[in-house]
């Protein structure tokens, strides 16, 4: 049976930071920096410094290296179609899927910050990655399109 086409599709990602050509350029000023803090601490005889920054440049690099996969393999699909709600998330690692029976699933706040899907006693956030702005959009967004769906408008020549 083919796949229903979609009344309503959110992805999402968070924000990737820097490009690769960014990321170069802060590694080249986090090395420079280092090589010059190391060169004129190493000349006064403070040798250690030499090792303490070093390992701090590579921490620093490493971490934005880790972020930066980190944020290429998270998604968040929010997908509504005939008869289904979908939520898809990788972050990281890590595989979510819920799915909601549209007429029943609500979309509510938790606290000021979470978006949530709910249906039962199942309870899914959506628009992790995205800014508190970005989530009220969202949120309006998916109701319309949630409204829409409860309520249908027949157009038949027949009935007027």
């Amino acid at each position: 049976m083919a796949e229903s086409p979609a009344l309503f599709e959110s992805r999402t990602q968070p924000p990737q930071g820097l490009q690769d050509q960014g990321f170069r350029v802060v590694c080249g000023v986090l090395m420079a920096g280092f090589t010059f803090t190391g060169t004129v601490f190493t000349l006064m005889g403070a040798w250690p410094v030499l090792v303490f920054a070093s390992v701090e440049t590579a921490l620093a690099i490493g971490l934005l290296a880790l972020y930066r996969l980190h944020a290429r393999r998270s998604v968040e699909w929010v997908m509504l179609t005939q008869g289904r709600l979908l939520v898809r998330r990788q972050e990281g690692g890590r595989r979510l899927e819920a799915e909601f029976d549209p007429f029943w699933a609500r979309l509510g706040w938790e606290g000021e910050e979470r978006l949530v899907l709910r249906h039962r006693q199942r309870a899914v956030e959506i628009g992790r990655f995205l800014a508190p702005d970005d989530k009220k959009a969202l949120e309006r967004a998916l109701a319309e399109a949630l409204r829409l769906y409860r309520n249908p408008v027949f157009d038949n020549p027949q009935l007027r």
